[in-house]
């Protein structure tokens, strides 16, 4: 399987790549900055039995048009491409996104209209040729808005409802549309919410999304017990929610 990989420098699309790596997958990693992306290849040319099978590249989403020429262009050199996996984000301070509205603005874009862009490009190439899978990690965030982070929150309400769409434009070509949810995980953009103890491990949702994604089922919480947590959050009526401090 040959795999690209936007944000692979963040802590779960590492751990999701290591257990490719080991597969023997072939792995194209993917992110804004290359001193970040180079430490993530090295470990992982250790561990696949061909390191020439693993490679990076620097992708500037600010220049919608080039990033997709580049995402078309590196298709083309892998042979074409069976999964995307977008794994990058941003948690904003919440407080900062009502204060300052560049704060705001690059919540929503590094959250929501960039996961669209990079799924678009791919969609194009993945519809025409019927096959192929994208992958998006969302979060549970976006299942219900919260006081405590609804910037965040509406980005990754944004991201579901985007891959929604896009799994029923791209049912008929034979292209699956997987999106991730996971909860609080132990990465270094969830440690400023709770303490370790309470976070799930990266290596567990990691082997969580790979299953899921060979399945290629529609949306998967991880860990599971997320999926009955945001159940009852959703189904608190309106009047009733705005009264709880989440």
């Amino acid at each position: 399987m040959k795999i690209l990989i936007y944000g692979a420098s963040s802590r779960i699309a590492h751990e999701c790549a290591r257990l490719w790596a080991r597969d023997g997958h072939a792995l194209v990693l993917c992110g804004r900055s290359a001193d970040r992306l180079e430490p993530v290849a090295a470990d992982l040319r250790v561990l696949a039995d061909a390191p020439e099978r693993v490679r990076t590249v620097v992708l500037d989403l600010a220049d919608d048009l080039a990033a997709r020429q580049t995402i078309a262009d590196e298709d083309a050199r892998a042979g074409g491409f069976d999964l995307l996996l977008v794994a990058h984000g941003w948690l904003p301070d919440q407080a900062a996104a009502q204060r300052d509205p560049a704060v705001l603005r690059a919540a929503i874009e590094i959250n929501a209209l960039s996961v669209a862009q990079l799924c678009e490009a791919a969609a194009a190439l993945f519809e025409a040729r019927q096959r192929g899978t994208i992958a998006v990690i969302g979060s549970v965030a976006g299942d219900r808005g919260r006081q405590s982070n609804y910037v965040y929150g509406a980005s990754k309400g944004f991201v579901e409802r985007y891959c929604q769409g896009l799994r029923n434009r791209l049912h008929a070509a034979g292209v699956a549309v997987v999106l991730l949810k996971p909860g609080p995980t132990d990465t270094p953009m969830a440690r400023q919410l709770a303490r370790p103890g309470r976070l799930a491990d990266p290596r567990d949702v990691a082997r969580a999304i790979v299953r899921a994604i060979a399945r290629r089922q529609s949306v998967v919480y991880t860990p599971g017990i997320w999926r009955w947590i945001m159940t009852v959050i959703r189904w608190i009526p309106e009047s009733a929610f705005v009264r709880l401090k989440l």
